[in-house]
Order: C-alpha cells, then sequence, then structure tokens
C-alpha cells in the first residue's frame, strides 16, 4: 500500500488562482458607440404638491379653513365660518364628481347624547350653508362624533374651543 499523498497549502491556493482565471471574462474586441447626449420627452411644467381633488389638495387650498368653530352650546354659522365655508364651496365647485362628509364635533361637557345631538347640528349647520352656496346637498353627508374625537387634549377654555367644530373631510 502507498501512503497517502500531502499536499501544502501554497499547492492549493495556486490550484484555486488557475481555476479562478480560466473563468475570467475577456475585454470585448471593440467597444460600443457612446449613447450621445440624454433626450428627455418634457410634457410641461411639473407640479409638485397634492394631485388636483385629492383631500390633501383640499387641505392645502383652504389652510385651515376646512374647519369651522362654534361657540358653548352653538350651531350658529358666524361671518368667519361663512369665509371658510365659501371657500370649500369654490373647491368642491372646482371637482363636481368628489364628494364630502362634514363632522360635528363638541368639547367633553355635557352628556353623550347632548353632545351627540349637538354635533349633528353643527354638522348639519356646515352641510345646509354649503348647498346654499350651490354644493348639490346629494354630495355632502354628515355624521356627529359629539365628544369622542377630540382634537385637543386638555379641561380647559383653549382645549374645549378647539374641539367644537365642524370639519369637513372631502370622499371619493
Amino acid at each position: 500500500m502507498s501512503a497517502p499523498l500531502k499536499i501544502g497549502p501554497s499547492v492549493m491556493l495556486l490550484a484555486g488562482s488557475l481555476a479562478l482565471s480560466a473563468c475570467a471574462t475577456k475585454a470585448p474586441p471593440e467597444l460600443p458607440p457612446d449613447p450621445g447626449p440624454a433626450t428627455t420627452t418634457d410634457s410641461g411644467p411639473r407640479t409638485l404638491g397634492p394631485a388636483p381633488g385629492s383631500q390633501a389638495d383640499f387641505l392645502a387650498q383652504l389652510q385651515g379653513d376646512d374647519t369651522i368653530y362654534f361657540d358653548l352650546d352653538r350651531y350658529n354659522i358666524d361671518a368667519e365660518d361663512q369665509a371658510a365655508l365659501a371657500k370649500q364651496a369654490q373647491w368642491l365647485l372646482r371637482y363636481p364628481g368628489k364628494r364630502a362628509t362634514v363632522e360635528g364635533h363638541c368639547d367633553e361637557r355635557g352628556t353623550r347624547d347632548y353632545n351627540l345631538a349637538l354635533g349633528e347640528r353643527r354638522a348639519n349647520a356646515a352641510k345646509n350653508y354649503l348647498s346654499g352656496l350651490g354644493v348639490d346637498q346629494s354630495r355632502l353627508t354628515t355624521v356627529s362624533y359629539g365628544k369622542e374625537r377630540p382634537i385637543a387634549l386638555g379641561s380647559n377654555e383653549a382645549a374645549w374651543a378647539r374641539n367644537r367644530r365642524a370639519a369637513t373631510i372631502t370622499i371619493d
């Protein structure tokens, strides 16, 4: 019997290098031609920002006038509310395929049932005003959240004033 053949690390390294060099790619005999200057198809000016007719567009165009605010235990539309609702109506009339929901909200004071009813009156007051400005009532729905969805936390006049509101949300 013969003794096993011992191969050293340097022989293994040399064999591996030879095997890998056999797999190397060779440069092509001729390079492809230069592609030239890049060309683009300009479809006009590009606008950054929300898609026209989207909820994001509604919010961007109204800049905070998507929501109106009420005094304690009130649901009347004052002059400031009228201006905000006029902006909302203009946007809605620009996009006749869009519908909207007017959400009525209250502060934390009062019973749950009382606040749900007051929130409904607030949402309906805003809806009726929008309708009076030419927005078809079939495009508008209302919902009352009462005191269940406060936007400002706290038991003070500043928080309560922010929570007594009607917010308009556009939908498809």
